[in-house]
């Protein structure tokens, strides 16, 4: 099964600086659709990388100690006595989402009821349930574990805007996949989507902008550029803590863009997860406002602010993004 780095190995700028002693190079994986490409060579597959804490630029963090788990798993079956939190999350979603049939038929979104609970279980998780320490300090004061590195605290010669981002991951099967995205000040995921997929985000601590958008249908063109019209969904400011969100394939805001107003993790759950075999590719996107372009069937809509013209980014997108170790509570792949 793989992670989010061995699925897009090529969609960030990975920095291992002072790394290379401790692992040897392997070959780049050969993605003739990927549509992202960095500008140095990336490392192979996360989990065979122990490379942050090899170079002393991630402190791994004490998890916290196992934890019954409350009432928000009660949908399904009950939850083992003395289960940390994250280990909840995995079972629950287990039994939640069942694995794609085939590329042709993605399976649906799963009942309204399952979501509630996967929701309120992701509501009661905090950042020292997954080995971060809430970043109360900010990027360069010793809030969690990446931002307080000797890295960052010597990063004065670079701009705030070119510290990476930290994806940390969790858990993947071809069902599901469990991750958090670790945000600087200032940092920006541009707009993309999520093809066939649910997504719940919870905010585990900072302060982040998300602008989210579903599709008009049925699809409404530009007259003069390929570009297609989207409704606003969402165009918010989010502060932990705040309620889990949900996406889904055709509703939710399915396109989304974070920005981080302060830094900030996300944890993410996605179901099913990114996967280039199966067509659930991530694509980037330009947004435009609605006075941008014309279009004969869209001059009657209620609002203008409230929709935009969406187009698709075909050169390849630069994310200064590195993946992380995970130091929180291990899952234990088990059927429930």
């Amino acid at each position: 099964m793989h992670n989010f780095f061995e699925v897009f190995p090529e969609i960030c700028h990975l920095e291992i600086e002072g790394a290379r002693e401790h692992t040897k190079p392997e070959k780049r994986p050969n993605r003739k659709t990927a549509r992202y490409r960095s500008t140095t060579r990336p490392p192979g597959p996360l989990r065979r990388l122990p490379v942050a804490l090899a170079a002393g630029r991630i402190h791994p963090i004490q998890a916290p100690p196992a934890r019954p788990c409350s009432d928000p798993m009660a949908w399904g079956a009950p939850a083992r006595a003395q289960s940390s939190r994250v280990q909840a999350l995995y079972d629950l979603c287990r039994r939640t989402f069942p694995s794609p049939s085939s590329a042709a038929s993605p399976p649906a979104p799963p009942p309204a009821s399952a979501v509630r609970a996967i929701s309120s279980l992701m509501d009661t998780i905090s950042p020292a349930d997954v080995g971060l320490r809430d970043d109360s300090l900010g990027d360069g004061g010793g809030g969690h574990g990446f931002f307080d590195s000797t890295f960052v605290k010597g990063a004065a010669r670079a701009s705030r805007w070119a510290q990476p981002i930290t994806y940390l991951h969790v858990y993947e099967c071809d069902a599901f996949s469990i991750g958090i995205f670790c945000l600087p000040t200032s940092a920006v995921i541009p707009l993309h989507d999520h093809p066939g997929m649910t997504v719940l985000s919870k905010i585990l601590y900072g302060s982040m902008h998300v602008k989210s958008y579903d599709w008009v249908e049925p699809t409404v063109l530009a007259s003069n550029r390929q570009v297609k019209l989207a409704k606003l969904h969402a165009d918010d400011v989010l502060t932990a803590p705040c309620p889990t969100t949900v996406l889904y394939p055709q509703s939710g805001g399915n396109l989304h863009s974070f920005t981080s107003v302060a830094s900030c993790a996300v944890l993410d759950v996605l179901a099913p997860p990114y996967a280039e075999d199966a067509g659930r590719i991530c694509t980037y996107f330009n947004d435009y406002p609605f006075s941008s372009f014309s279009s004969g069937r869209a001059k009657t809509v209620d609002s203008p602010d409230n929709y935009a013209w969406i187009e698709a980014i075909n050169s390849p997108v630069y994310i200064n993004m590195r993946p992380g170790m995970y130091t929180g509570p291990t899952v234990q792949d088990r059927l429930s």
